[in-house]
């Protein structure tokens, strides 16, 4: 009645080293909240995520949308400007940048980053076509994306209301069903409205145990328990008619109870008054208070919300106005109450999009109401948009509008809310299975024509939004380890809640000690096979590399000297100098067996021309006293 919104997981949870558990828990949990609207609480979350360098990329994309959509321009500001300089970043960022820009009265710079946003492949607009009342000069949509549908239930005549309970689904109709609908109502010479319960079969039947009447029901909310019915009917009750002094006919919460099979015992209560009109009731997620819209005196606009405990006896504690936050000078209405006791509602009073508006309320930290955010397109139209509907899920439900060609008839929309698409994945080595960092991987389209170029974390993890229905290649390198071969995936055929795409890799490392523990040449002194401190440093690195990152590998050393001396001379010094790396290897902890040769090979192989007989610098002399390291066994 109108007065004038798990295998892939379980994949990515196996592997992630426990270490990484916590802060891929936090995420989940800062996600969580963002669905549900709980802004202040994922912008606290994903800054957790950015101190401990954990997907610092999508948390700063994450905290900058928690603040755009809490319309806190300066501080979206702060943390797009670190977005739009990641690799990769999507257009829409480019946008949401120019709009805060602007906010702040940054025009030039808001522009610049339009242009942007445009020539990365955005659709050329700046601005919505809001409608903006003088008051909100700084109002910007939300950018959050649903799908609708109108529901296959409606009818020729209005529909709207909808509201879930256990599996059932009640709504708000005028549709024709018994004699009493030949009475219509003037206002858009339909009949009265009535409530109706749809059954499994999708068969909706109007509700028989007293709540229709010849006069106006709906919208109803149910306690948690199912024990009562909250709704609206014109005053109403007993066959008896109430009016005011004026002979208006004001509209009602009723409770009615549910007893054996079938609501009865319909009470009138005390917040109602015969002078005015208390209607749209909603329900706490723990069922104990009551909120609902009213035009009683003393209020700030045409119809404001209110709410009201509701006590264990059931009677009502004291009426308290729901404040300026929500209500304005024209009329809110239709609360509805989400499982984490966000207020969504309608209104004109907001700077919206069209007529009524559904938006969402957003909490401080002390749990009071601090501001509305509006739920944007298509969710909202420029016609009425009303009567919001969430699943415990947040994901779904339900809104009513009347869009369509006749503005008398309201329809019942079904959403559903579509979140990015998120490729993620994990680089790891191949050997140990420890993440690698800083692996380079190339994101490209399926015709091979690159889209991105992407760089792991320091925890091996690499993650970009990517678009849906489509197909791509992808590969990741790293100089210390043999190139993936390309993997191919796509995003067809994707659940819509689907939230992320996971592609690993597990890359081979090289065969090379030298390049796996960042190694200098190690170089002796003239004529001497004593470990020098430079020297000392490298090989330190090395026993690093064998101890820690690779505890099966097994390798081999060898010593050269230059030319300067006698052949058999330098084959003894070479040996010398072998044995002595060995030594120093083996005097840091490093085990006899993980050595299975020390050689010298004097001045056979020289890795310049540095011969006998041809002058040299001291400096090229010194490239050939060298000693290498030679894997020859890794699991």
């Amino acid at each position: 009645m109108k007065s004038n919104n798990a295998l892939s997981c379980l994949i990515l949870f196996l592997l992630i080293p426990g270490a990484l558990l916590a802060q891929y828990g936090t995420q989940k949990k800062a996600d969580a909240l963002f669905n549900k609207f709980a802004f202040i609480e994922a912008a606290e979350t994903y800054k957790e995520l950015i101190e401990n360098d954990y997907n610092r990329d999508y948390a700063t994309r994450k905290l900058a949308d928690c603040y755009f959509l809490l319309r806190d321009p300066e501080k979206a500001a702060t943390y797009y400007a670190r977005v739009v300089e990641q690799e990769g970043t999507p257009p829409e960022y480019y946008y949401n940048y120019a709009l805060v820009l602007r906010a702040l009265g940054r025009h030039d710079e808001a522009m610049t980053w339009a242009k942007t946003y445009k020539k990365m492949g955005g659709e050329g607009r700046l601005y919505r076509d809001l409608k903006r009342d003088e008051t909100s000069e700084n109002l910007f949509e939300n950018g959050v994306k649903y799908e609708i549908n109108p529901v296959s239930f409606n009818s020729s005549y209005s529909d709207f209301g909808a509201y879930e309970f256990k599996g059932e689904l009640y709504f708000v109709s005028s549709r024709p069903h018994t004699n009493q609908s030949e009475k219509v109502y003037k206002w858009n010479e339909q009949p009265f409205l009535d409530i109706f319960k749809r059954d499994a079969r999708g068969i909706a039947t109007p509700l028989k145990e007293g709540i229709n009447s010849k006069y106006h029901e709906g919208p109803l909310a149910i306690t948690p328990d199912g024990k009562y019915m909250y709704f609206s009917r014109n005053n109403y009750k007993d066959n008896k008619i109430g009016k005011d002094d004026k002979g208006v006919n004001h509209l009602k919460i009723y409770r009615a109870e549910w007893v054996e099979d079938s609501w009865k015992r319909i009470t009138d209560l005390s917040i109602n008054g015969k002078d005015y009109s208390v209607s749209h009731p909603a329900l706490s997620a723990d069922g104990k208070t009551l909120y609902f819209a009213s035009d009683m005196p003393g209020g700030i606009g045409k119809s404001d919300l209110y709410k009201a405990e509701i006590r264990a006896d059931g009677s009502f504690g004291e009426i308290k106005n729901l404040g300026d936050k929500v209500n304005t000078s024209e009329d809110e209405l239709f609360p509805f109450i989400n499982g984490e006791n966000k207020l969504f509602f309608s209104s004109d009073g907001h700077g919206g999009y069209g007529m009524l508006d559904i938006f969402a309320t957003v909490t401080g930290e002390d749990g009071a109401i601090d501001q509305v955010v509006n739920l944007g397109e298509p969710v909202n139209s420029n016609m009425d948009d009303f009567s919001f509907y969430m699943s415990d899920n947040g994901f779904d439900g339900y809104f009513s509008s009347n869009r369509g060609a006749d503005p008398f008839n309201d329809d019942i929309y079904y959403f559903e809310k579509i979140p990015p698409l998120m490729l993620r994945g994990l680089v790891k080595d191949s050997i140990n299975h420890k993440p690698i960092a800083n692996a380079k991987l190339s994101l490209k389209d399926k015709d091979g024509l690159e889209i991105a170029y992407l760089e792991t974390d320091a925890h091996g993890r690499y993650e970009i939004n990517i678009d849906r229905e489509k197909s791509y290649r992808i590969s990741a390198g790293h100089p210390k380890y043999q190139e993936a071969a390309e993997k191919l995936f796509d995003t067809y055929n994707l659940s819509k809640r689907a939230t992320e795409v996971i592609v690993n890799f597990q890359l081979v490392p090289v065969r090379d000690i030298s390049v796996l523990a960042n190694l200098n040449t190690i170089h002796f002194d003239f004529d001497k096979y004593d470990i020098r401190p430079d020297a000392a440093k490298e090989l330190d690195k090395i026993v690093n590399l064998l101890t820690n990152e690779y505890p099966d590998m097994v390798m081999k050393i060898e010593a050269h000297t230059d030319s300067r001396g006698s052949f058999s001379y330098n084959d003894k010094l070479s040996i010398d100098r072998a044995n002595a790396t060995a030594e120093y290897l083996i005097s840091k902890g490093l085990e006899k067996e993980r050595i299975i040769a020390s050689r010298g090979f004097g001045e056979k192989k020289l890795t310049n021309g540095c011969a006998d007989g041809v002058n040299c610098e001291e400096v090229q002399h010194e490239a050939n006293r060298r000693t290498e390291f030679i894997v020859q066994r890794m699991k």
